[in-house]
């Protein structure tokens, strides 16, 4: 069973496409793509945070089609667009709009949004948040999980800490 987190998924919206410039020809291929890309990371047994933006636009039956069709256990941080119909889906195991736990004996702050500062940032913990869709500078100890940032699929704290080891490799 691993962890995983996301943020930023906007299935049904129509204003992924125009605002991300996200790579897909349309809505329908938007939303299967993420599906796809989801369900190659997550098994059944997995665990995954949404970190907000789960879904808007389309009527509760889809977005209860698409929840449904996600693998894992889903827990959801609401975002700013997750609306009634998001916070209503009967799968959630939680819905909050802030989370604190501990992942590889790390403290993990999870919001939709980016702090300046945090709980415990002083003593290691983290900030995983959404919202910004890659847009905000990396700042140390956080971390954007929003899928526009990794490929359109959810990422565990590994394979965030180590790209950022990667970007701030010294060149040899």
């Amino acid at each position: 069973m691993a962890l995983f987190f996301t943020s930023d998924t906007h299935f049904g919206d129509p204003r992924a496409l125009r605002f991300d410039h996200r790579p897909f020809s349309d809505l329908d291929a938007h939303d299967a793509a993420l599906i796809e890309r989801w369900n190659a990371a997550v098994s059944p047994s997995d665990t995954v945070w949404h970190l907000g933006d789960f879904a808007l636009g389309p009527p509760p039956e889809r977005v209860e089609q698409i929840f449904a069709a996600l693998n894992g256990e889903k827990h959801l941080i609401s975002g700013n667009n997750d609306g009634p119909t998001t916070l209503a889906i009967p799968g959630w195991t939680s819905v909050s709009s802030y989370a604190e736990l501990v992942e590889d004996d790390t403290m993990l702050v999870l919001c939709h949004y980016a702090f300046r500062t945090w709980n415990g940032m002083g003593r290691g913990s983290i900030n995983l948040h959404g919202h910004s869709h890659g847009a905000l500078r990396p700042a140390p100890k956080q971390y954007d999980v929003g899928v526009d940032v990794w490929d359109f699929r959810p990422v565990t704290l590994a394979q965030i800490r180590a790209r950022r080891r990667r970007a701030v490799a010294p060149a040899s």
